[in-house]
């Protein structure tokens, strides 16, 4: 096709080629004039594994949509889901593909306000429930699954109890039934959650809360009748307690614990499993041994036999119902329930230890292993840890791995020269015998 001149302002034809630079100068000016993206820092998501996996990076700020607000993050809550989520494990992962920001739960300041969001403005402080992406500077949520926190709270108190809290006091009253005079049976209660549950549970008179954790985490542990460790045999120690059994038993563990868990419940008792966590998570990356362990070693119970045992059994999952299920007004009430409690002094979270953004890997093996007495918790202002640069790292590791091939060579030349000496002194000795017998 041939290309066809244009006038210029004075009436003269341009040269095509002049008016295709002409084109491309107003393309570039164009793009001069168009301001430069705003970016955040966020914990990424670059792949399932271990914590190398997750990354701190640049990333665009989010753009409110209708319905939303933008919220300045000034703490991040993390939980075990999040390391589920990290390896591959998780139910009903977050529909974003790798690489996407972690996180499930925030607190801050609200920035912005999307079109048809009521009862939130510019300015308040709130926490919120995520469906991923809570880890940044700045997040969009959903108002549905945002929370005004009481003017008192913290935001590191606010991602302390908002997840943790709700969850408990739905498995607790909710679920569970919890009433006076009964006897509840917690695992992990050294946790965020069972560190929730026993405060919970002290709210309600006359209450025996018998609980598992780790040794070296009883000195740390409070709200606990009875506190065990669950590497003894911690199911005869709770039959000299109650003969008769529990009323409530709430079991974050499963497997083989669950069988034990089961048979502890007296009739007219609950046995409520919190979430499938623990036992998957036995290694950094994860582990099909595992996997399979895990349902293998947990019986099937038959409706039947819950009719004969007259015990009921039943699970509680709040990502499932708030994200899948759309019962969001039903968690809302039971976040300001909790919101309540907080205010009037019933319960007060604990804080085991707070991360910044870049340290989040340390923040998660802290996890991983079980070393925490209550909630970690991120924090984006916070400096990260002083560590030195990677290449001096690795300039180490190549030094340390050259001394020690120096040290084995040494030791070579050592033994070698001993022999060589060994073998003189043998030679002089021969050589003196024979002189003697010459004699």
């Amino acid at each position: 096709m041939s290309e066809t001149a244009t006038n210029d302002t004075n009436g003269k034809e341009l040269d095509p080629k002049d008016q295709k630079n002409g084109d491309q100068n107003g393309e570039d000016d164009k793009k001069e004039t168009q301001p430069p993206v705003k970016e955040m820092r966020a914990v990424v998501l670059t792949g399932f594994g271990g914590v190398k996996t997750v990354k701190v990076l640049k990333r665009p700020e989010p753009q409110l949509s209708e319905g939303e607000v933008l919220i300045r993050v000034k703490a991040c809550g993390l939980n075990f889901p999040d390391l589920m989520l990290r390896q591959g494990v998780i139910d009903n992962p977050p529909k974003a593909k790798v690489p996407f920001i972690m996180g499930f739960e925030c607190a801050g300041e609200i920035e912005a306000v999307g079109e048809g969001v009521t009862g939130l403005r510019v300015g308040d402080r709130v926490s919120a429930l995520c469906e991923s992406k809570a880890w940044a500077e700045l997040v969009t949520v959903n108002a549905k699954y945002v929370y005004k926190i009481p003017a008192k709270m913290s935001f590191e108190d606010a991602v302390a109890v908002t997840l943790n809290y709700a969850v408990a006091y739905a498995l607790l009253f909710n679920v569970g039934n919890l009433k006076s005079d009964q006897t509840v049976f917690i695992h992990s209660v050294g946790g965020g959650v069972g560190q929730a549950l026993a405060q919970l549970a002290k709210t309600v008179g006359n209450v025996t809360v018998i609980g598992t954790a780790s040794k070296h985490k009883h000195e740390s542990i409070s709200n606990v009748t009875n506190l065990l460790d669950h590497s003894t045999d911690y199911v005869q120690e709770i039959k000299k307690i109650s003969p008769e059994g529990v009323d409530l038993v709430l079991d974050c563990l499963c497997g083989e614990d669950a069988n034990k868990g089961y048979n502890l419940v007296k009739p007219m008792g609950r046995y409520v499993f919190l979430r499938r966590t623990s036992k998957l998570t036995t290694g950094e990356t994860k582990s099909v041994l595992s996997l399979a362990k895990f349902w293998w070693s947990t019986d099937k119970v038959s409706p039947m036999r819950l009719f004969d045992d007259n015990k009921t059994l039943s699970g509680f999952n709040l990502r499932q119902l708030l994200y899948q299920q759309g019962k969001h007004e039903y968690v809302r009430d039971i976040v300001e329930r909790v919101y309540k409690l907080y205010s009037e002094g019933q319960i007060k979270p604990l804080v085991d230890s707070s991360w910044a953004l870049e340290d989040v890997g340390d923040a998660m093996q802290k996890l991983h292993g079980r070393k925490n007495v209550g909630k970690i918790v991120l924090d984006p202002f916070k400096e990260p840890i002083p560590r030195p640069p990677e290449e001096v790292v690795e300039k180490k590791r190549k030094g340390s791995a050259k001394e020690k091939d120096n040290k084995e060579k040494e030791k070579e030349n050592k033994d070698s020269k001993e022999k060589s000496g060994q073998s003189g002194d043998n030679g002089d000795k021969k050589a003196e015998d024979g002189a003697e017998n010459s004699k």
